[in-house]
């Protein structure tokens, strides 16, 4: 095998690339494809982020992989009131988007062979490829006696918002996570983009003192731009948290030239001064999730966990592909749950993310 063969060997086929049969069905509907599938934004890019984005497009130089003064502040305060940080002391840093920081943290920590992360039971694919970038060893786990006494656990993801599920963890939970990891030396990184569309449940920020303690050690919140303010054309997110480990971070970063451009820097900072157009974003996907329940509901699914995030987490109490295929003959191209770890079998995530005008017609469709 070649040295080509021998890295992409380490992971599985793209995910996306496995439903391309099933969206082909959906796409010859006669009305068209309403895809609520992969949970890209839609909706148009805030005039005041756009003007930000412009006026900053007069960039010759490198970009500071640290981020402008103007937006590591911008990040702290947000991260001060969003997520409730009530203390001094934790770092920042702008990423490429929240998924290259996903599939690379385990890599940028130094991890490998012999070392444990542990991810949710089902999740988000890209924690997985992570490990295997790394050449790290997987555990799925939800609870912490589940794990035992295994020392070799050097990194704990959790997500809540979960993406697929919807499932908010409560503080205590996401308390007992951290303490667990800080007496065994391992970090806890928290996936917390959907943390501000909270429907059913209000979730919580690990850097919250109820959870932290008020310190910072060994903690990280991961933070995207794209869903809050329909920047994933963007690549804009961030990190927060354990200062000495952001400051590793940045010096790999340095060295690998993982930069945000200027441009997208500056656009960042106006995206998280302004809450007006992020409050109007989420009642657009309040309307579309009131709707999309309705209909699935009334269809025959059962809608479990979804206390918040981007997706509904249906079943009919069937093999996902059968779902996946029984509503693309529809033309509505949803996610199979089996894409999230085998636990999500009989699921399907249906993502928040088409026109009004399309969401509009699953209740019909879905009546055939």
């Amino acid at each position: 095998m070649n040295r080509t063969g021998a890295v992409s060997g380490r992971l599985p086929e793209f995910t996306w690339d496995v439903l391309d049969a099933a969206a082909t069905v959906a796409a010859a509907h006669p009305g068209g494809l309403v895809n609520l599938s992969m949970g890209t934004p839609v909706d148009p890019v805030p005039e005041v982020i756009r003007q930000a984005l412009a006026a900053a497009s007069n960039s010759p130089g490198y970009p500071l992989t640290a981020g402008t003064p103007a937006l590591r502040a911008a990040i702290t305060d947000w991260v001060r009131r969003s997520c409730g940080a009530t203390t001094e002391g934790f770092g920042v840093l702008p990423t490429i988007g929240s998924k290259e920081l996903v599939a690379w943290l385990p890599t940028l920590l130094g991890l490998g062979a012999g070392d444990v992360v542990v991810v949710p039971r089902i999740c988000y694919p890209t924690y997985s490829d992570g490990v295997r970038l790394a050449g790290a060893t997987e555990v799925r786990a939800d609870s912490l006696t589940a794990l035992g006494p295994d020392s070799r656990v050097r990194l704990v993801w959790i997500n809540s918002p979960g993406n697929p599920t919807g499932k908010v963890l409560p503080a205590a939970h996401l308390r007992k996570v951290v303490d667990w990891a800080r007496e065994r030396g391992a970090i806890v990184a928290s996936d917390e983009c959907y943390l501000p569309l909270g429907w059913d449940a209000e979730p919580v920020s690990v850097l919250a003192p109820e959870v932290c303690g008020g310190s910072y050690d060994n903690v990280l919140a991961v933070h995207s731009l794209s869903k809050r303010s329909n920047l994933a054309g963007y690549r804009a997110g961030f990190v927060a948290g354990d200062p000495t480990l952001v400051a590793e971070l940045l010096k790999i970063r340095k060295h690998a030239g993982m930069i945000v451009p200027a441009p997208v820097q500056a656009a960042m900072v106006a995206a998280l001064q302004d809450e007006t157009h992020a409050a109007a974003q989420q009642e657009r996907y309040r309307a579309r999730r009131d709707r999309l329940v309705a209909a699935f509901t009334d269809a025959g699914f059962r809608i479990d966990d979804s206390q918040a995030g981007l997706y509904l987490w249906a079943t009919r109490d069937e093999e996902c592909w059968a779902s996946v295929d029984w509503l693309a003959r529809r033309g509505i191209l949803v996610a199979p749950g089996v894409f999230y770890g085998p636990g999500g079998d009989r699921h399907v995530r249906v993502a928040l993310t088409e026109s009004d005008e399309r969401i509009a017609e699953v209740p019909a469709r879905l009546a055939q």
